[in-house]
């Protein structure tokens, strides 16, 4: 006889759950080391749209 969680016949065997720790990791690397890398490379990479708009077109103001 086969046990309770097994799949029935022809049936693909169902993924295990990922397991808490995986998820507290995948939570502290998005938290403390991905969302701040790239606010980081968005921020600076606006700044640097401007500051490259400003040597190109020169300073914002009257002509």
């Amino acid at each position: 006889m086969a046990p309770a969680n097994a799949p029935a016949h022809g049936e693909a065997p169902q993924p295990k759950p990922p397991e808490k720790r995986h998820e507290t990791i995948a939570f502290v690397f998005l938290s403390v080391v991905l969302f701040p890398l790239l606010s980081i490379i968005l921020v600076g990479g606006f700044g640097f749209i401007i500051w490259m708009q400003h040597l190109l077109l020169g300073p914002p103001g009257s002509p």
